[in-house]
């Protein structure tokens, strides 16, 4: 029988215990969610590291394929020069915007700023023009503030490096719009370095702003066949930005990966501290119920 000194002791302890039990089982239920949170953050470390060395692989690429393409409608543009070729302006008439995105995304803000740029160019109290669309990207972003002004939009782009092949095929769509426009442009991102990138325009003509060249006389061009030459350079012209685009896009994915991967890495200290600190309030806390436990025991 327990002495009345004991006993109160012994209800203090009793009354004690439930709640240590209770407190240690929600500990281990966060256990369980920060192991179950530090996992899957690891998971989506090894995606983005694994992301950033398939781009660092392709950028080399990529540029390659640049420096190719750039040879097609840098030659291009020397010969509208030389010829001094200048859009038309005539009432009426539209300016054509050719905006060069591509189908997939986790590359930052790449596609963003060209779809930025149309907005801010056919703004309020800005001259209408009309756009054909290259990418799902573009087309997603632009037909939710510009969808009237869509004409054309292109997809299964971004795949592989751009081919000829592919520009070619583009600019055959394009000549065949029915549309009269006195200016067509080209919008992509200009490949600055390997961090660095911008919106520009390459200008393209129409047949009429070709025949009207102050100097086209010089290259003694059947006027027969100037339609074959503006769908051959407007072809060079998207050959040359789609790949240029293509390169930039590679470069920020692999930029948008590598941070993402020290993000994911920063993550998972703070988790494993926040683990280690909470392992150590549960081992405590049941430290505290086996001392309890042996001195009410010794008490009795």
């Amino acid at each position: 029988m327990l002495s009345r000194v004991a006993r109160p002791a012994l209800r203090a302890g009793a009354a004690a215990i439930p709640a240590r039990v209770t407190n240690n089982a929600a500990g281990y239920a966060t256990l369980r969610e920060i192991e179950g949170r530090l996992k899957s953050i690891r998971n989506i470390e090894k995606i983005t590291k694994t992301m950033k060395i398939v781009a660092s692989t392709k950028l080399t690429r990529a540029q390659r394929a640049m420096a190719d393409a750039s040879k097609y409608g840098q030659t291009s543009g020397e010969v509208f020069e030389s010829a001094e070729t200048k859009p038309l302006e005539a009432e009426g008439k539209k300016t054509l915007y050719i905006v060069c995105s591509s189908d997939k995304g986790l590359c930052g803000g790449v596609h963003s700023g060209l779809s930025r740029y149309i907005r801010r160019t056919l703004g309020p109290g800005q001259p209408e023009a009309d756009l054909v669309l290259i990418g799902e990207k573009a087309r997603s972003q632009l037909t939710r503030t510009n969808s009237s002004d869509i004409v054309l939009s292109f997809a299964g782009v971004g795949k592989d490096v751009p081919t000829f092949a592919d520009a070619q095929a583009i600019a055959d769509q394009i000549t065949q719009l029915p549309g009269d426009y006195s200016d067509i442009k080209i919008l992509y991102n200009k490949f600055i370095n390997a961090t660095s990138y911008e919106p520009s325009v390459v200008p393209a003509y129409s047949e009429e702003a070709i025949l009207a060249s102050a100097n086209f006389s010089a290259f003694e061009v059947d006027e027969a066949l100037v339609g074959n030459l503006r769908e051959y350079a407007l072809a060079n012209s998207l050959y040359w930005a789609l790949a240029e685009g293509h390169a930039c896009e590679i470069s920020a994915r692999r930029n948008a990966m590598d941070n993402a991967s020290k993000n994911a890495g920063e993550m998972i200290n703070k988790y494993q501290i926040l683990f280690n600190r909470t392992r150590q309030a549960v081992i405590t806390g049941e430290l505290v119920e086996i001392i309890t436990g042996a001195t009410a025991s010794e008490d009795m």
